[in-house]
């Protein structure tokens, strides 16, 4: 099977797993980060077909959406090598995917990454801030019932996973995560896209925290 077939079997894969999302992590955030893992990749020496194929399956494993991620794992194993996905691709198409996720990184070295790893990444990453990012935060917050704002929690520095995983309000995610994340970057076009949709949540940020106080 030529790779472009192979595109659209993972593409209808990672459609029949997160159908049913309700928390943010549904196609719609799988093809804005498949786009933008395309346009990054355009400006870089890289293996196009892994960084496509991983911008499809990076949420496919994630244990906030799994029920058992070993088992979610050893299913999409099967599933590449059944389409003709050779061994060593599939090895580094979870490499990517383990990669991807912001709350693994936390408390630990910064890891150099391979550029597919870095686009796919940045393109996870970015889908997660500007415009995008302040309606997926609220979205997911009320999925999961997260108070919108308590000015007497303040925003915390994460030290660990486990940390990351009991937020407290959705502004706070903010500052505990989105606006840190331009700075994070890896590729050079992500840095400034980054950059402009940070102004998006800070200008976001400074109106809602008027309104808040009946302003």
């Amino acid at each position: 099977m030529e790779e472009t077939q192979q595109l659209k079997q993972i593409a209808a894969y990672a459609q029949e797993v997160l159908e049913k999302d309700a928390s943010g992590h549904s196609m719609d955030h799988i093809e804005r980060v498949v786009k933008m893992a395309r346009r990054l990749a355009a400006s870089e020496a890289c293996d196009h077909f892994l960084v496509v194929a991983s911008a499809y399956l990076h949420d496919v494993i994630d244990d906030k959406l799994v029920s058992d991620v070993a088992v979610a794992r050893l299913e999409l194993q099967a599933f590449l090598l059944s389409i003709g996905v050779d061994s060593g691709q599939v090895q580094t198409i979870f490499y990517i995917i383990d990669h991807v996720s912001f709350s693994a990184s936390i408390g630990k070295e910064p890891e150099e990454l391979t550029i597919e790893a870095q686009i796919v990444q940045d393109a996870d990453r970015l889908d997660a801030v500007g415009a995008m990012g302040i309606g997926r935060t609220f979205y997911y917050g009320g999925h999961t019932g997260h108070r919108i704002y308590d000015p007497a929690i303040p925003p915390r520095q994460l030290k660990n996973k486990a940390e990351y995983r009991v937020n407290e309000t959705v502004i706070n995610h903010f500052y505990e995560k989105l606006l840190l994340l331009p700075d994070k970057m890896h590729t050079p076009l992500a840095r400034q896209i980054g950059q402009e949709r940070q102004q998006v949540m800070e200008v976001f940020l400074a109106a809602f925290m008027k309104e808040w106080q009946g302003e």
